[in-house]
């Protein structure tokens, strides 16, 4: 087998391949997963959205657990890596705790901080240069530089990598629901470039090589092949990893990808106020027309209120990555049609970064 990348653009990490695990929550990429990731010398990511949830004392004390959650989960997968690959954290701007789950996972000795769903524009202030590489997922070149020019006037610093999303993946998306209603419209390949094109000026100033990982809908070698093409130095990817034996969710979770079909896949609006892509199941189809009632507050989501949200996002994942397939929310990229059946991390990888020859 050939590999698709060099890795000219990481000299001083400690990757071996330029392959991003995705975040994944709640509870779909923990340290199973990621620690299995690392070690096959990729970067491995941990979702720290509501990673305590299975703490036992959580319910009542979620923000405690969160963050014993995050120490866990990063001492399990390190050790599981053996000291290959990076152990990452992928910490949703959007989350109540953004801000308390950074500065956490950099004291447990996270290799990596990757942050989505909303502009980590004050990162930099919550990772002390040199203790964690700092990343943000952006879907286009307007949100690449305003977070790069914010960090380099505000903090002096820039991104040490960058992950760019298409609108092919799964989970929360940074595209309107319009535009995704006619996906080929976007044109990911040239935003891709632009961001790229934007990285150049922040690479001459601070002499150093900020690689890019192209994420979304990236479902073989041939997919990587094209992304490479483009001028990328890597990919993201996470739907293919749900449907392994490391992965960290129940095996009917596991299961829901081996028989989904591309026709069952919908995007929908999240309670997070974004739009992702998702199964469409009964629960899905439920509270379309129907708003569940919310009884609680698990403390997620940032501007929440529960009295005017369709449904609790918090027990609609842990529902389902615990087994209740039809009664959760079963995020998923574009590609899970196409999953046959449950593989493992490393055949997954070869499968991805190789060119078989």
């Amino acid at each position: 087998m050939k590999p698709i990348f060099s890795m000219n653009s990481f000299e001083g990490w400690n990757l071996s391949l330029p392959l991003i695990q995705g975040g994944m929550g709640v509870g779909v990429s923990l340290s199973g997963l990621a620690g299995a990731v690392a070690a096959e010398g990729g970067m491995g990511v941990i979702s720290t959205a509501q990673i305590g949830f299975e703490e036992p004392d959580f319910v009542g004390n979620e923000e405690e657990c969160n963050l014993r959650g995050i120490r866990k989960h990063i001492a399990r997968a390190k050790e599981l890596s053996a000291g290959r690959g990076m152990v990452a954290v992928n910490v949703m701007v959007a989350l109540q705790q953004y801000r308390e789950h950074v500065k956490e996972a950099v004291r447990a000795g996270a290799d990596a901080v990757i942050c989505g769903a909303g502009l980590p524009i004050d990162l930099p202030e919550l990772v002390e240069a040199g203790k964690a590489k700092i990343a943000p997922i952006v879907s286009s070149r307007r949100a690449a530089s305003l977070i790069l020019k914010t960090w380099d006037k505000k903090y002096g610093r820039t991104a040490d990598f960058i992950v760019a999303e298409g609108p092919e993946a799964g989970g929360h998306l940074g595209f309107s629901r319009e535009q995704l209603e006619d996906i080929p419209k976007i044109r990911f390949a040239e935003e891709l470039t632009a961001i790229m094109e934007e990285k150049k000026q922040y690479e001459e100033k601070y002499h150093k090589q900020i690689p890019v990982f192209a994420a979304g809908g990236i479902w073989d070698a041939a997919d990587a092949k094209q992304i490479k093409e483009l001028g990328a130095d890597g990919i993201q990817a996470a739907t293919r990893f749900v449907a392994t034996k490391e992965c960290d969710a129940s095996l009917e979770y596991k299961n829901a990808y081996v028989t989904a079909e591309e026709s069952g896949v919908k995007i929908i609006k999240s309670p997070v106020g974004m739009p992702g892509r998702a199964l469409n199941n009964a629960f899905v189809q439920k509270t379309e027309n129907t708003a569940q009632r919310v009884e609680r507050c698990y403390h997620c989501i940032k501007n929440c209120k529960p009295a005017q949200i369709p449904y609790c996002i918090t027990q609609a994942l842990i529902r389902a990555v615990h087994g209740d397939i039809e009664n959760g929310l079963v995020f998923c990229g574009s590609n899970v049609g196409k999953i046959e059946r449950i593989s493992t991390v490393k055949e997954v990888i070869e499968d991805l970064m190789y060119e078989k020859v």
